[in-house]
Formats: C-alpha cells, structure tokens, sequence
C-alpha cells in the first residue's frame, strides 16, 4: 500500500507541478480564489472525488471526498491557496494547496482496501479571514478523526502551537468644533484613542510574557483645525491560551471604556476579523508524520523540535476540535523568512516543488498508519481528550 501511494505521487508529479506553478504564478488574495480552488478541485474530480463548492457560504471554500464505502476512520486534508496583496504566495499557498490534494488523491488510490474516508477542504483566507474559523464554526470537522496540513519553510520542523489572537477595534464618537476659535466646543474622538492606547502601554507590564497586543490608529479626524469627532483604533490580542486571550480583551476593553470617559466620547467595540484559536499539536499524530518523513529518506538530525510561534493559525480553530497537526517542510537551502520576495520565489522554484511532493507522501503514508492501525488512532484520541 505504501508504494502504491508514492508510486501515485511519482506518476502525477508533473501534473502537480503545473498545479503549483500555475497558483504561484496567479495569485489570487483571500476570498477571492476563484481560479486556484476551482483548479484544485477540478483534479480531484477527475480522480473521483465528490467536490462540493461554497462550502459555509464561502464562494471559494470546498469539500472534497472520496469514501471506500467501507467503515473506517476519516482523515481530513487542509489545501490552503490563497495569497498576499502585492506581493503574491510569499507564504508558499500555492505549495500548500497543491500538497493537500496530492495526499487526498494518493490517499484515495489505497482506500479501497483499508476503507475509510479522505476529505479534502479547501480553505480560503488563510492570511486574512481565516476560512477555517468559519468552517470549524459550523461544524465541517466535527466527523474528522484527524486533520493535517503541512507549511513551507526553509527547514523541517515538527508541528508545534500558535497563538490565539482576537482582532478588537474600538469607534470612538465624539463632537466636532473649530479647534482654536471654540475647542471648549467639542469632544476629541482621538484623544480617547490616544488615552486607549496610554492604558495598554500601561498594561503591558501586567500580562504574561507570551501575551501581545499590537495596535494602529486606523481613523484619526481629517483636519488640524477641527476636533476629531470619530477615530478608530484596531488591535491584535495574542496569547498562548484563548482562555487567557478572553481575559486580556477584558482588560483593554475597559482601558477603552475609560478613555471614552476621560474625554466625554462614546465608544463601540467589534471584532474586525475573526478569532484565531491556539494550535493544539497532537503529538502522538505528530511523530506519524516525523516517522514518515525519515522513511522517506529525511535525516531524523534535520526535522527540528516543535516550532512554537508568536503568530497565529487559523488551523488551531481545527485542533480544537479534531487531533491535528500542522508541521513544516524544507523547500530551500537559505533561511529566508515567510512573506519576503525571496520565500516566494524559493515556493516556485524545482526544490519548492519537490518538498511538496515530500510533504504530500508524508501526510499520506501518515494518513495509511492511522488508517490500518487502530491502537494508534486510540493513541491520539486519547492524547486529544486529555489535552481538552
């Protein structure tokens, strides 16, 4: 079975490269993925999946399956395409979306004997509005057994955790007048948001040292010569915990609360992009996906301990909800950084397309053990369960 699934893979690298090149090369920017998803989802058609598009009312979002029509666990496959403004897949999503339906049709070529289930979701906006915090919202993972995806970098590192993030603005609303003949007159908007941002600056001393809140002056009055009576002040909030990240907002939020006091304006708090849960690693599914990538010739000196990172996924939304990994796989030899010209140059480049097909054999022969070995699927529900 295991060579069948790389033999799959070898047959239909060419296929996949043009796939990946053809992304990279058309980049398209968060929910506006009309081209790169209904590519990706043509080639599981063609191999027999039943594709589902608009997923979650999201035009550019897909379910693909294949079903043994036997029983058996049900592993699901993130494929993420979308890209960043000017600069295009400098975060290697033409590699990632490319990768995932190349795991999902290899793993589909051996179901027929194990049985069980592939799912293939494609995920749009990852960079941005975080697709899967939609999907994982409404339930589209809730009959995973296990979830999987695997990142580009400049070195191999085993899935680790991310931060939990809520995207928090605050409106202040206040009274416009003549800011040298009748400031008595008014109610500076932008002096709540400067008071807001004091506080925070005051604040920072009291969270914890994985905590991080980050914020602009996204709206600041028009003229010099007239109290701003709207201004708009946008944060993220960070921690390691989503538990931890509702208690920080707590606190900005009343930091804010008391600006509008202080200066006599009005404030509204809104989200304004969805909330990123923490990455929970199954680690027992983790060191499947390790073991793999040694079989496959990588040297265990090469894959790095968990990458933990002060970012935030939107694939910890999935790891709350199903045992998931989201580990990274070496696509160049220098140690250039994500969202840099030269990472999205290295994403297009022989070696970009060769660790995909890598990661895409690793997921899949990963996907085979968890599917044949049912001690080892206990393992990992028995590690998710704990770690709830």
């Amino acid at each position: 079975m295991k060579q069948v699934i790389i033999d799959t893979l070898e047959d239909l690298r060419g296929e996949f490269y043009e796939i990946s090149t053809k992304i990279g090369e058309n980049p398209e920017l968060g929910h506006e993925e009309f081209e790169s998803s209904k590519l990706l989802a043509g080639k599981l058609k063609e191999h027999h999946f039943q594709v589902n598009m608009g997923i979650c009312d999201l035009p550019t979002a897909f379910e693909a399956i294949f079903d043994s029509g036997k029983p058996g666990p049900v592993i699901g496959i993130m494929s993420e395409y979308d890209a960043l403004p000017e600069i295009g897949h400098a975060c290697g999503h033409n590699l990632i979306g490319t990768m995932g339906i190349a795991a999902g049709i290899a793993l589909s070529k051996i179901l027929p004997s194990t049985g069980g289930k592939v799912v293939v979701y494609g995920t749009p906006a990852e960079e941005t509005k975080g697709g899967k915090v939609t999907m994982a919202e409404k339930g589209v993972f809730n009959g995973l057994d296990v979830a999987m995806m695997v990142h580009p970098l400049h070195s191999y590192v085993k899935s680790g955790s991310s931060l939990a993030m809520d995207a928090i603005q605050f409106e202040f609303f206040g009274k416009p007048a003549h800011a040298a003949a009748s400031p008595e007159d008014g109610i500076n908007a932008l002096d709540a948001v400067l008071q807001t941002f004091n506080g925070i600056n005051a604040l920072r001393q009291h969270v914890t040292s994985d905590a991080r809140i980050h914020g602009i002056i996204a709206e600041g009055g028009k003229a010099a010569n007239v109290v701003p009576d709207y201004a708009v002040a946008q944060f993220y909030v960070r921690a390691e915990t989503r538990s931890y990240v509702n208690e920080v907002v707590q606190k900005v939020k009343a930091i804010a609360e008391g600006a509008a006091l202080m200066t006599g304006a009005s404030m509204k708090m809104s989200n304004y992009e969805l909330s990123y849960d923490n990455m929970v690693t199954n680690n027992t599914l983790s060191n499947v996906f390790t073991d793999s990538l040694v079989e496959l010739g990588v040297e265990a000196e090469e894959i790095s301990e968990s990458r933990d990172g002060a970012g935030s996924l939107d694939m910890g939304n999935v790891s709350l909800v199903v045992p998931s990994i989201h580990p990274y796989i070496k696509i160049c030899e220098e140690r250039y950084t994500c969202h840099t010209p030269e990472f999205r140059d290295a994403a297009l480049s022989e070696q970009g397309k060769n660790a995909m097909i890598l990661g895409a054999k690793a997921m899949a022969l990963a996907s085979y053990k968890v599917l044949k070995e049912a001690e080892l699927l206990k393992q990992i529900k028995e590690e998710f369960s704990k770690a709830k």
